[in-house]
């Protein structure tokens, strides 16, 4: 694990950054892929999407996080609010940037937003998986204390070692990491039904607020809770899901009836 790749004089070219960064390109790239092969030339507008998207996306993530997560303590540093090298990106919030931003600039140029989702949900999730990647290279997003021999030993520099020492923690950001890449798998799977339009996206969102809500219980990175129940990033994706499950339903039967449907 190696939070920094090496130095040019004084700046840091540090692992995170340049995961994430390159999640962001790959995720694009995929996407063209997909829209490429949807027919409809939708892929000339994916490198700005990419770009819009993901820019907003780690505004999102960013801002998200300070602002759910970790206020109390940024209420107090507002200059090191945009300081993303500290740890701090709520997935959370850069889903919802990113997906807004990048509709909003494909409505600007009338393509379809709905159908574009559909195309795009691999990608996002596959892009997500590549930055948990990031996350763990970074020492942030870590897990609890396993109270065992086994986890994850995170170096000193690592927000994880300030915050546990040298304690086993559990691998939350791999276990996620994996998982996107099963949600990226099953939503390939899906696309080769017949679903209705709009389906595959909110799929996709049902899929990753399942298995966030259940990864936060082994998440150890924050640990305040919402009305002493659940972790806000829960409360999320309770909400997340019940939104999606009702417009999964409501596009299902809007376009005939599930698997069933012509998009």
């Amino acid at each position: 694990m190696h939070q920094y790749l090496f130095f040019v004089g004084d700046f840091p070219i540090r692992s995170y950054g340049v995961v994430l960064s390159i999640s962001i390109i790959l995720a694009t790239g995929v996407g063209y892929f997909f829209a490429k092969v949807d027919g409809r030339g939708y892929e000339e507008f994916l490198p700005d999407i990419g770009l819009i998207g993901g820019f907003f996306g780690l505004l999102g993530a960013r801002l998200w996080d300070v602002f759910f997560f970790d206020w109390s303590y940024y209420q107090n540093h507002i200059t090191e609010i945009l300081n993303v090298w500290q740890g701090g990106m709520a997935v959370q919030g850069g889903i919802i940037g990113g997906v807004l931003a990048g509709g909003l600039y494909a409505k600007s140029k009338n393509l379809d937003v709905i159908h574009l989702a559909d195309l795009l949900a691999p990608a996002i999730v596959l892009g997500q998986a590549l930055g948990r990647c990031a996350n763990l290279l970074n020492g942030d997003a870590f897990g609890a204390p396993t109270g065992s021999n086994f986890g994850i030993l995170y170096p000193e520099t690592t927000l994880a070692y300030r915050t546990y020492g040298a304690q086993p923690l559990f691998p939350a950001e791999v276990w996620e990491c994996q998982l996107d890449v099963v949600i990226f798998a099953l939503l390939l799977i899906f696309r080769s039904t017949n679903y209705a339009r709009g389906q595959c996206f909110t799929l996709y969102v049902m899929l990753y607020a399942a298995a966030r809500f259940f990864l936060e219980f082994l998440r150890g990175d924050y640990l305040n809770l919402v009305f002493g129940i659940l972790k806000s990033a829960q409360v999320t994706s309770v909400v997340a899901f019940a939104v999606a499950a009702g417009a999964f339903i409501y596009f299902g039967y809007r376009g005939g009836k599930f698997f069933n449907a012509k998009k």
